[in-house]
């Protein structure tokens, strides 16, 4: 699949302001300082579209950006981080819950795993809360390049082993590099390959949830 166009559309904290859901969407989540935007970035070839912070938590809104006028990448706040308020970290939890449970386009959830970290108890938690509500998910592994094939691939291996005591079958995984580019293609040729399988949801009117 080739970027030609990629721009944002709009930012949120409720989901039924968010686009008609009418084309094909992929969540990015993971833990605060994941390296998030700076993949959504890499991948669209445009550095500034995603804002990247040296500051952890600073996404607090859903925010849609559109690709090729045909699909869309969904930028989620980051979890697990505990230096904001708890009436903050919880209004987050609930709109991001509420998103991922109720968005009617949302092909899959796209769970960034920081590779140069041991199985960390809040990602692995996050992986089993999306089996047991049924969501696709993928695993991205990040900042591949900050450290040496041998021990990125020891911890994506041990990550899938500790989730392996969850799932039947491991979600698949991509391993990725934004300032090498590492992992660009197989995420969207792996996108490109469910756009063709997009359905038009039945849209169900909107709450104000």
């Amino acid at each position: 699949m080739i970027i030609k166009s990629a721009t944002f559309i709009c930012s949120n904290t409720k989901v039924s302001a968010l686009p008609t859901a009418n084309m094909p969407e992929y969540a990015f989540i993971g833990r605060s300082n994941v390296g998030k935007s700076s993949l959504i970035n890499m991948l669209v070839n445009q550095h500034g579209l995603a804002k990247t912070s040296q500051r952890p938590g600073k996404t607090q809104l859903i925010n849609h950006f559109l690709i090729n006028e045909k699909w869309y990448i969904v930028d989620l706040p980051g979890y697990g981080y505990a230096k904001v308020s708890k009436n903050s970290r919880e209004k987050w939890e609930i709109f991001i819950r509420n998103y991922i449970t109720k968005r009617e386009s949302l092909q899959c959830v796209f769970v960034l795993i920081d590779s140069r970290l041991e199985p960390q108890k809040i990602d692995l938690e996050f992986c089993c809360w999306m089996g047991e509500i049924q969501i696709p998910f993928v695993l991205a592994f990040t900042k591949a390049d900050k450290q040496s094939t041998v021990k990125t691939n020891q911890n994506v291996a041990a990550f899938k082993k500790a989730l392996a005591g969850w799932f039947e079958e491991i979600p698949p995984s991509f391993v990725t590099s934004a300032e090498k580019g590492g992992g660009k293609e197989e995420i969207l040729q792996f996108i490109s390959q469910v756009n063709l399988d997009f359905a038009m949801p039945v849209l169900t009117p909107k709450n104000d949830y």
